[in-house]
C-alpha cells in the first residue's frame, strides 16, 4: 500500500512581532517525523553589577598592599610578621587610609582571609583650578575631572598647571592623588635681609610660585628654578 503525503494548509494564524497575520502552512510529514533544528543558540554573557572582590592573606601583606578593612581602603605602609613562642601567630602593621588620609595600627591574626582594595591608578594632568575645585583632564579621551580642595590636603602646594599626576579610583571614585616625587618650581621670593647673601652653610625661606615655602641655600635667588621633593618638602637642588 502506498502512502500519499500531502500538504495540509492549517487556517490557524501566527501574529509576528510587527503585528502581521501570516498563514501557518503545516506539511505531514513534518507531523509525522517532526525534526529537530541544529542551530546553535548564542547566549549572551551576563553582566555584573557588582565589584570584583580580591581576596588575599594576611600572610601575604607588604608593604604597599591596599586592603579593605571596616568597608574602607586602607594602603599599608608597614608590617610585621609575629610568632610568638606561646599562642597564634599574628600581622601586626600600620595602614593609612585612602579616603581621610589617618593611619592607624592594626593586628590581624596569621593566615586569614582578607579582602584586597581594588584601588588602581590613572594619569592625568592638572590642567586649571576653578574656584575650589582642580581640573585634571584625561589627555587621551579629554574627560575632565574635577576634585574638591578641601578633600585635596596639603598636597596642592606643590601643584603646576600642566603637571602630570595619578589620580587613584576606588569602587569608580576618585580617593587619593599622588603628586610626581620631584617637582620643578620658581622661587618668586625671598627674605629680603637674605637676598643675594653668599654665605656657605646656612638656609633662608623661599616662596615658590605655587605659594609653597621652603627653606633654600643662601645663594639661591628670585626667579631661579629649584627641584623639590613632594614626599618631603625639602629642597633638592638648583636648576
Amino acid at each position: 500500500e502506498t502512502l500519499f503525503l500531502s500538504f495540509l494548509c492549517s487556517p490557524a494564524k501566527q501574529t509576528d512581532m510587527a503585528g502581521i497575520s501570516t498563514a501557518l502552512c503545516v506539511s505531514s510529514s513534518s507531523l509525522l517525523a517532526p525534526s529537530f533544528s541544529k542551530q546553535s543558540v548564542r547566549i549572551s554573557p551576563r553582566t555584573n553589577r557588582f565589584s570584583r572582590i580580591y581576596a588575599l592573606s594576611s600572610n601575604d601583606i607588604k608593604v604597599g598592599t591596599s586592603i579593605e578593612v571596616d568597608g574602607a581602603p586602607w594602603r599599608v605602609l608597614e608590617f610585621l610578621h609575629v610568632k610568638p613562642g606561646k599562642g597564634a601567630a599574628f600581622v601586626r602593621t600600620k595602614i593609612r587610609n585612602y579616603v581621610n588620609g589617618s593611619t592607624v595600627e592594626r593586628t590581624f591574626r596569621a593566615g586569614i582571609t582578607m579582602e584586597e582594595a581594588n584601588v588602581f591608578k590613572e594619569t592625568k594632568q592638572f590642567t586649571y583650578k576653578d574656584g575650589s575645585q582642580f581640573v585634571f583632564m584625561d589627555l587621551s579621551s579629554y574627560e575632565e575631572t574635577r576634585l574638591n580642595e578641601a578633600d585635596m590636603g596639603e598636597k596642592t602646594k606643590w601643584l603646576k598647571e600642566g603637571m602630570d599626576c595619578n589620580l587613584l579610583y576606588w569602587k569608580d571614585k576618585v580617593i587619593d592623588f599622588e603628586l610626581p616625587i620631584t617637582v620643578q618650581l620658581k622661587i618668586v621670593d625671598v627674605d629680603p635681609g637674605l637676598r643675594g647673601d653668599t654665605a656657605q652653610g646656612g638656609t633662608k625661606p623661599a616662596t615658590l610660585e605655587t605659594g609653597a615655602v621652603v627653606n633654600v641655600p643662601l645663594f639661591v635667588n628670585p626667579g631661579e628654578d629649584i627641584m623639590v621633593d613632594t614626599r618631603t618638602g625639602t629642597y633638592m637642588s638648583r636648576v
